[in-house]
């Protein structure tokens, strides 16, 4: 279990993939589902598939064109709304919150702690994302770095976001399972940094060792409680 500092944690920014949802839907999407889609579509092999979309993967990869739906509509000459959304609806079966997120999002509140989201989803992901599991409804905040025009991979992006919602980052702790965005926030001076060890609950864990690491938030409920905010007087 990772030590953090609770009492000089006011604010928590969270990402949304992987970190409060269970990342499988998306790697059986983008890595299976949509190639296999596709080929039938197009009565192409599934191999010829998964290699195209592998090599359009490649290109923009940790680029917002990666997370952006409008982005893959237009490249794959799909409509938004009417071709691409529903066949990421064809496995919302698999969107489904991490066991641990609720206890997790329920401690951070009642222990006084601003929660924001911060997600690279597009926002049509993060709607359908909401429709299934009712996030929103344990988040403060709900952010999507669309509006930004860049991801957390930038460090523009953190200065946007600061602007934005004026955290302290010397009292904000940042969860999220992708390490360069982790790494992002640490050059940009988040001070408190978690790694998700396992974000999809099929693969094996991932033994992260350059950040503290978590595989269960059950494990740190004690400590958040332990460590109210203490509410400055006006």
């Amino acid at each position: 279990m990772p030590f953090l500092p609770w009492n000089e944690i006011d604010t928590v920014l969270l990402d949304m993939d992987g970190t409060l949802l269970d990342l499988h839907y998306d790697n059986q999407f983008w890595l299976h589902h949509l190639p296999k889609r596709l080929a039938e579509l197009r009565g192409i092999s599934e191999e010829e598939s998964r290699a195209a979309m592998t090599a359009r993967y490649d290109a923009v990869f940790g680029q917002i064109q990666w997370y952006c739906l409008d982005y893959w509509a237009q490249a794959l000459q799909m409509d938004l709304d009417n071709e691409f959304m529903p066949l990421k609806r064809e496995l919302s079966h698999l969107l489904m919150l991490r066991d641990d997120t609720i206890p997790f999002l329920k401690a951070l509140h009642e222990s006084g702690r601003e929660v924001i989201l911060v997600t690279n989803a597009h926002p049509h992901s993060l709607a359908l994302k909401l429709e299934y599991t009712q996030l929103d409804a344990h988040i403060d905040n709900l952010i999507s770095t669309h509006e930004f025009g860049v991801t957390k991979e930038s460090q523009l992006l953190w200065q946007r976001l600061q602007a934005r919602v004026k955290f302290d980052a010397s009292r904000t702790l940042f969860v999220d399972d992708s390490l360069p965005i982790l790494n992002a926030a640490k050059t940009f001076g988040i001070k408190h940094l978690l790694a998700v060890d396992n974000p999809d609950s099929q693969l094996p864990n991932r033994n992260i060792t350059e950040f503290p690491a978590v595989r269960d938030y059950r494990l740190m409920l004690d400590d958040i409680n332990a460590h109210p905010v203490i509410k400055k007087s006006q």
